[in-house]
């Protein structure tokens, strides 16, 4: 008791030094507090909610698995919902750096034949995953920035127009991959039957409607390849220059000013 007492007081004594070092007014130091206390908070609490819903549900959940706020999970009897171990989850605007969250994580299944698979270490923020009666699969360490999209199906058949809204279109729904160390930028979406290499780099505002290489940046809507990565970069040597993901971003805008945003690029829209 006593040691535990004197490790305190050592711990109580740093902290006011650090705070004197850098001259911290009372304000800075409470707000720092009080973002402190949300932050693990809010993350302490989030993680035994995704727990408890993965039991009730028979969600598998890996060891070390965190979440920041609420996650939806939905899983249809039958279906398959796999959380690798060391995934993290962010759905609270208190955790997101770059941008707001615009939903929480949302994990659903919507027929018994369907599966959604997440590798170790993946970090989703505010990203939604639907598969419907095929698969989405992540690799690890996947990252996907705030408000990501991924779907396996259109969720209604494009062909003949009349029937759009009565005819599921089962048929032409079809498995998303994505490879392990890959990186969707902000507000991704990524349709039906996709496939992006490990180590792809995805900009902001894209809609991936065909396969992606590995290793390199692809942007727009529809998403094209704009450079490779180099060797050094691949290898995780050197940072990627500037330059170059700046001309990502600035492809993309193009492409999607050019497109119009249209996202029916392929046989089909995706929408509920």
């Amino acid at each position: 008791m006593d040691s535990e007492k004197s490790s305190g007081r050592r711990r109580c004594v740093s902290i006011w030094r650090k705070i004197r070092e850098r001259g911290l007014t009372p304000a800075n130091v409470i707000s720092y507090g009080c973002l402190r206390i949300m932050q693990d908070g809010g993350r302490l609490l989030g993680t035994l909610r995704l727990l408890g819903k993965a039991a009730f549900l028979g969600v598998r959940v890996g060891p070390g698995v965190r979440a920041h706020g609420p996650v939806g999970l939905m899983r249809w009897p039958g279906s398959r919902i796999e959380i690798g171990a060391g995934c993290s989850f962010i759905s609270s605007w208190r955790r997101a750096t770059a941008a707001t969250v615009l939903a929480p994580c949302r994990l659903r299944t919507f027929g018994p034949e369907a599966r959604i698979v997440l590798g170790e270490g993946c970090e989703l923020t505010g990203a939604a995953l639907t598969a419907r009666s095929t698969s989405i699969t992540l690799g690890r360490q996947v990252m996907l920035a705030p408000n990501c999209i991924i779907v396996d199906s259109d969720f209604h058949a494009p062909w003949p127009p009349e029937r759009r809204s009565l005819d599921p279109g089962l048929e032409h729904d079809a498995p998303v991959s994505i490879g392990d160390h890959a990186w969707l930028g902000m507000g991704c979406m990524v349709l039906k039957g996709v496939s992006i290499g490990h180590g792809a780099i995805i900009g902001a505002g894209s809609v991936v409607t065909r396969d992606v290489p590995p290793l390199c940046v692809a942007a727009g809507a529809p998403a094209r390849v704009v450079r490779q990565l180099t060797p050094c970069e691949a290898a995780g040597l050197c940072v990627p220059p500037e330059e170059g993901l700046r001309e990502a971003v600035d492809v993309g805008h193009a492409a999607n000013v050019q497109s119009g945003g249209d996202m029916a690029a392929r046989d089909g829209m995706a929408g509920e």
